[in-house]
């Protein structure tokens, strides 16, 4: 799958001390001279406009920006140079900017683990010290043996932008192949190294995208998916069609892979291969887009030219492999169940009569499901926020997992043998603590507890439920520190995503808990188009229901200014990717609504995007301007295309990055030189364009806090937040 908000990650993923300084009395006296500033002596880089206009299914639409959907040329290097040389001279004026950095680089100093899993005898973990650019990678004996180091991602680039992007463990636990990206990009180069030597063999592998690698049983190769090299050299914007499914034979040049499987007449197409714990299956998984609905083939690896087998290739539903049981497969599927059940196919007779439901569908969400220790661990949301179940393999639940409280609980991986598995939890107002689950106990045990430099006491988090403009019942999170007065003043940061079947689940971020230092308020809604109530919810928001979504936000803002949380000139809305669409859409739709907004790497262009990279897979969930009537859902709603000529736009933080091969930057570029000759504000509305870096996935550490930094500072000077200071100098609880 493709969608806009993440891909294919390390299986064990990195997380995201006390000794606290009052942050807050460092900005004292400082925001006075902020509270008089206006952007209105800002002078915007000269954007010209060309003479570009399309004809869609007879209207024309004007499109005068389109030279700067050339990264490469001289012309669009210079209208990036010109709009950063404003951009960081308006930023790094702002007096409390270094202040809002030394925080967040002091709280982000903090040890931080992935979630562990074991394979071979050996554990596999991510660890970072705090401020590394990149979590390295670890492996042990035991739990309690010392910390080995396997792959160091820092010590390959001076600037820590070569990320390790997702990696896989032979069975034996003697190898790992790994894909490592440069400067943030979707493609990967993939290498294998001998984990008893930390060395690296002589495999190389190109134009790796969008995949994971599954090895075979007998550790002497795995299975990947990877693309063409792209014909005319334009690899951040071209296109990515016809993927394919090879196999890779250690020690052997990439030339000599085997393919295994790829679809000429289909170039849409994309698959997943994946070995059954087994080592008796290939499964493979075809994907079309962001569509989530899925054909599942499979080969059997031990029938010496065993063709392909076209289990499911109705393309009516998601069927996620769970596992297999010899010749029966496990499935969790939303098949006639919106949100999500087990079953069990057998592929001797897979006719859909002989099916078996094994696991039905609850009021709850079912997210995720795995086999452990005999046993089926299945994983829920409950209006966004994690329950995990027991179930026995037929299907009987035997317990519920106890979490430490609402938030997220991810991670319970490991083989159908297992005794033990490992998880985190996180919230809002936790960093994400390690747990190891003991099958023997039943019973969960901290393995890693991370120490942040704040004291979680001195916040609070609800969860309310609110009406949106069609009457839907939204619900949404609300954080902040306690004793904040609903007088309607609080400065507040209104934070959505809304798309491709993706759920925003409570989380720490070290950037949110600056802003909840300072005074601020945190709120998340969960919009429709999300997965957060399964398909209705998903679905909600698709395509011509697209606009739920900005009326969901919308709706989102209203209350919390009718409840007295906020009002419009201390209300800053965030998102980023789809929720960069949703921040665009947003404040063309309602500029008055809101005092500042912040869209990151967001799709502006709603008739082009499928023109780029993997853009054309989001029309699964955007539709299409190519068909007339989705043509109309989507000019209507564009942001590049409903910016009003003498609008007052909000102050206006536009953030993206030179190497975003997803969502390319000539989104934000045309965005941008747009709301800069419409707006007629005082407010600034700017561009940041980030160099060597991309969707976001694999940031550095440093370019993290850079960010941070630069947009709360933004967001204080457009605010004019002159609470800050008081609010933020409050000495913790905890005495420090």
């Amino acid at each position: 799958m493709v969608e806009l908000m993440k891909m294919d990650s390390p299986r064990s993923r990195p997380m995201r001390k006390p000794n606290l300084i009052l942050f807050s009395s460092l900005l004292t006296g400082i925001l006075a001279p902020l509270l008089t500033a206006t952007a209105a002596s800002l002078t915007y880089p000269k954007s010209k406009k060309a003479d570009q206009k399309d004809n869609y299914h007879g209207t024309w639409v004007a499109d005068p920006y389109r030279w700067l959907e050339n990264s490469d040329s001289s012309e669009t290097k210079e209208w990036i140079e010109a709009q950063n040389k404003v951009t960081f001279g308006y930023l790094s004026k702002i007096p409390g900017r270094d202040q809002i950095k030394q925080r967040l680089t002091r709280l982000w100093n903090y040890e931080r683990y992935g979630v562990p899993f074991k394979e071979g005898g050996r554990y596999f973990i991510a660890k970072n010290d705090g401020l590394q650019n990149q979590s390295v990678l670890y492996t042990m004996e035991s739990l309690d043996a010392p910390l080995r180091l396997l792959l160091d991602p820092n010590k390959l680039s001076p600037d820590g932008t070569v990320a390790l992007t997702t990696y896989a463990i032979s069975d034996d636990g003697n190898l790992m192949a790994y894909g490592l990206s440069t400067s943030g990009s979707d493609w990967q180069e993939w290498r294998v190294r001998d984990v008893r030597t930390a060395e690296d063999l002589q495999d190389r592998l190109q134009w790796v995208k969008f995949s994971g690698a599954s090895w075979s049983r007998d550790g002497k190769g795995f299975f990947y998916s990877r693309y063409d090299e792209p014909a005319n050299g334009n690899k951040l914007q071209s296109v990515n069609y016809f993927q394919k499914l090879y196999f890779h034979r250690i020690g052997t040049p990439q030339t000599e892979d085997e393919l295994i499987y790829h679809r000429p007449d289909r170039k849409e197409w994309g698959f997943r291969g994946e070995v059954s714990k087994d080592g008796q299956y290939l499964v493979i998984r075809v994907w079309q887009g962001t569509d989530r609905r899925d054909r599942i083939f499979y080969k059997d690896l031990k029938s010496a030219g065993a063709a392909v087998v076209e289990l499911l290739n109705d393309f009516d539903a998601a069927y996620d492999f769970i596992g297999n049981d010899g010749p029966v497969f496990w499935f969790h599927t939303d098949l006639n169940a919106a949100r999500g059940r087990v079953i069990a196919i057998d592929t001797t007779k897979p006719e859909r009569s002989n099916w078996k439901e094994i696991i039905p569908e609850a009021q709850e969400k079912l997210s995720n499901v795995s086999v452990i220790n005999n046993q089926f661990i299945a994983s829920y949301l409950k209006d966004a926020r994690s329950l995990v179940k027991i179930f026995q393999l037929g299907g009987a639940m035997t317990q519920a997992v106890d979490l430490p409280g609402i938030g997220t609980a991810s991670g319970f991986r490991g083989k159908r043998a297992d005794n033990e598995t490992f998880y985190s939890f996180t919230s809002f107002t936790s960093p994400g603590a390690i747990y190891r689950f003991d099958f023997k106990s039943a019973g969960s045990t901290i393995f890693r507890q991370p120490n942040v430099d704040f004291n979680p006491a001195d916040y609070e988090t609800k969860q309310i439920f609110y009406s949106s403009k069609d009457g839907t019942r939204v619900p949404m999170f609300i954080t902040h520190k306690k004793g904040v007065k609903l007088d309607g003043a609080n400065p507040t940061y209104l934070f959505g995503y809304g798309g491709f079947n993706i759920s925003l689940t409570p989380s720490f971020s070290v950037a949110n808990l600056v802003w909840m230092e300072m005074g601020g308020v945190f709120a998340l809604p969960n919009l429709r188009g999300g997965s957060e109530y399964g398909k209705e919810w998903h679905e909600g928001g698709m395509k011509l229901k697209k606009q739920n979504v900005f009326d969901d936000f919308i709706s989102a803002a209203e209350w919390l200014i009718a409840n007295k949380y906020t009002r419009s000139d201390k209300l800053v809305i965030g998102g980023g990717s789809n929720g960069g669409l949703l921040v665009g859409a947003c404040m063309t739709q309602r500029p008055e609504l809101f005092g500042a907004a912040l869209p990151a790497v967001g799709v502006m262009d709603m008739l082009r995007f499928h023109k780029f990279t993997i853009g054309w897979a989001w029309t699964s969930d955007y539709g299409s301007a190519d068909n007339a009537e989705e043509f109309k859902a989507l000019h209507a709603y564009s942001p590049l295309h409903n910016l009003k000529s003498g609008a007052r736009y909000p102050a206006t933080l536009v953030t993206t990055a030179d190497h975003d091969d997803r969502v390319v930057p000539a989104h934000s570029f045309k965005f941008a030189a747009a709301l800069q000759e419409a707006h007629q504000g005082d407010a600034p509305v700017m561009i940041r364009i980030e160099t060597k870096a991309g969707h976001g996935a694999g940031k550095p550490t440093t370019k993290q806090i850079e960010e941070a930094a630069d947009r709360w500072a933004f967001v204080v000077r457009a605010l004019n937040i002159s609470a800050v200071a008081g609010a933020a100098s409050k000495t913790s609880s905890n005495g420090h």
